[in-house]
């Protein structure tokens, strides 16, 4: 069936990938820092009624692979990442303020870290999660951390019963929070999933996915089960998918996708499909497909202008996905729209 279509957005004013996308509470999309050799510092806001980008105030550290939290008081915490000037993960965080267009800085991690996630809590605190030590050399992190707006401070948030960088990490009805997959250096792609309570402050193991993942993406429905998509397994790049049912703990297998695919992008859409581009299988990925959850199968849905992955998605207030930057034939200021 015809569930959508591709249309091209204006252009960022900076190519990048390795960079966040946050949805603001006006509607305005904030786009933040990225790009690999190089980590930049600016950032640009995205106006989807004018369709059009204007610079804004940038970031005080340069950083790709970081996280990008949007608080309850509508500033948006970036934590991490890979900076440069030596080419290490960096245990900086920063605050931006969209009604100054300004970044504030917002204490330290204990830790430094990329490719972590970051979770907002029901009571507005953030947890931070795994991710890559400094260098590489430590590998993944099983190390965790608890960001308080209110004391603008970090405190300890207990271990990961596995270290893990490149997961993904989805907040559950319960109001814990479901961290899966990812890699470690010494065993490779993970299968094995967890569950943090924030009320107790403690990590414990939950079902285990069928195939071990990571650099997939994960969506939660609103009945609160969570898709796991897609991801490499160390070897190749996966076409399966999975759903998490947090009543029982448990995963089960449904529809594949039609095209294998790793560093892609998942959303929930205002319809309850998940739409899914872009990412990489070793060959040029263009063709994008939506999940519908009530017969648990996938259709494809058109083909992005630009294939690309490790770029941002983001479900706008009137229902259309941003898709921006990526790295493809380069490194990408091109942004592409679903209907």
């Amino acid at each position: 069936p015809q569930i959508g279509s591709w249309q091209p957005a204006d252009a960022m004013y900076q190519g990048r990938f390795r960079h966040t996308a946050t949805l603001l509470t006006d509607g305005r999309v904030l786009v933040a820092a990225g790009n690999r050799k190089q980590a930049v510092s600016s950032a640009e806001l995205y106006d989807p009624v004018s369709n059009s980008w204007a610079r804004t105030g940038s970031l005080e550290r340069s950083r790709q692979a970081h996280s990008a939290t949007r608080l309850p008081d509508g500033r948006v915490l970036v934590v991490g990442g890979y900076g440069t000037g030596g080419g290490n993960a960096i245990s900086s965080a920063e605050l931006y303020d969209p009604v100054a267009g300004r970044w504030s800085q917002a204490g330290s991690l204990s830790q430094q870290r990329d490719s972590h996630t970051a979770t907002l809590l029901r009571d507005g605190r953030v947890l931070v999660a795994g991710g890559e030590g400094q260098g590489g050399t430590k590998g993944a992190l099983s190390s965790a951390e608890l960001y308080d707006l209110a004391t603008n401070t970090w405190s300890p948030a207990g271990s990961l019963g596995q270290p893990r960088k490149q997961h993904t990490a989805t907040l559950l009805p319960s109001g814990k929070v479901l961290v899966v997959g990812g890699e470690d250096a010494e065993d490779g792609a993970l299968a094995s999933a967890e569950l943090f309570d924030p009320a107790s402050g403690t990590w414990s193991p939950t079902g285990s996915m069928s195939q071990p993942r990571y650099a997939s993406a994960s969506v939660q429905f609103s009945d609160g089960q969570v898709l796991a998509v897609g991801g490499f397994d160390g070897t190749h790049a996966l076409a399966s998918a999975e759903i998490y049912d947090p009543s029982a703990g448990t995963w089960s297998g449904t529809g594949s996708l039609r095209q294998a695919r790793h560093f892609h992008s998942a959303t929930l859409l205002s319809s309850g499909r998940v739409l899914v581009a872009g990412g990489t299988d070793g060959s040029d990925l263009f063709a994008s497909e939506v999940y519908d959850p009530a017969i648990g199968g996938w259709f494809q849905v058109g083909s992005l202008e630009q294939l690309r992955e490790q770029h941002t998605a983001t479900l706008l207030s009137d229902g259309r996905v941003l898709i921006a930057g990526g790295l493809g034939r380069g490194i990408l200021s091109y942004a592409e729209l679903f209907h």
